[in-house]
C-alpha cells in the first residue's frame, strides 16, 4: 500500500508520515525531496509554484509510485497534493490511499511560526489554501489533536490498526 499524507503546508504531513510509517514499519519519503532546486528557491522566498513548475515534479512523483508498486513495498508519501487533478496523476493503482490532514488557516498559521528549519513557510499558506481542492476521496482527519492521535485515527480508518 502507498499512503499519501496530503495537505497544506504546515499540517503537519511529514510529522505524521513519519510516525505512520515508523508504527508500521514502512518506508516514509517526502515529495519535498523530488522538487527540483529551482522549486525550492521559489517556495523558499514566498513564491508560489504554477502548474508548469509542479509538472515535472509530479511526473517524477507518479513514476517513483508505480515502481514501489510494482515492487511491491509498503509506503507512506507525504506530499501537499492539493489539486484533484495532482490526486489522479498520483493514483497510479488501487494501492493507493489519500489520508487528508485537514485544519483551520489559523491552527496552520500558528504551527508555521513556530516551525524551524524548512524551506515553506507562513507566507505560501494563503495561496496553498486558494489551490487546495479538498478531496471526497480521502480519509480525513482532523489537525487538532495529537500526532499519535491523529495516526491511531489514521491506520484505524485505513484497517491498519
Amino acid at each position: 500500500m502507498i499512503v499519501i499524507v496530503m495537505g497544506v503546508v504546515g499540517a503537519g504531513k511529514t510529522t505524521i508520515g513519519h510516525l505512520l510509517a515508523e508504527q508500521l514499519s514502512w518506508e516514509f519519503t517526502d515529495a519535498d525531496d523530488f522538487h527540483p532546486p529551482s522549486n525550492v528557491e521559489k517556495i523558499r522566498h514566498g513564491i508560489s509554484l504554477t502548474d508548469d513548475d509542479r509538472r515535472p515534479w509530479l511526473q517524477q512523483l507518479r513514476e517513483t509510485v508505480a515502481r514501489w508498486i510494482a515492487e511491491d513495498r509498503n509506503v507512506v508519501l507525504a506530499c501537499s497534493a492539493l489539486k484533484r487533478s495532482y490526486r489522479q496523476e498520483l493514483e497510479v493503482g488501487s494501492q493507493v490511499r489519500f489520508v487528508y490532514l485537514k485544519g483551520s488557516a489559523a491552527l496552520i498559521a500558528e504551527r508555521l511560526r513556530h516551525r524551524r528549519g524548512h524551506f515553506a513557510g507562513e507566507q505560501i499558506l494563503a495561496s496553498q489554501y486558494a489551490d487546495l481542492e479538498e478531496p471526497e476521496e480521502a480519509v480525513t482527519v482532523d489537525i487538532a489533536f495529537t500526532p499519535q492521535q491523529i495516526v491511531a485515527e489514521i491506520r484505524e480508518k485505513l484497517g491498519l490498526a
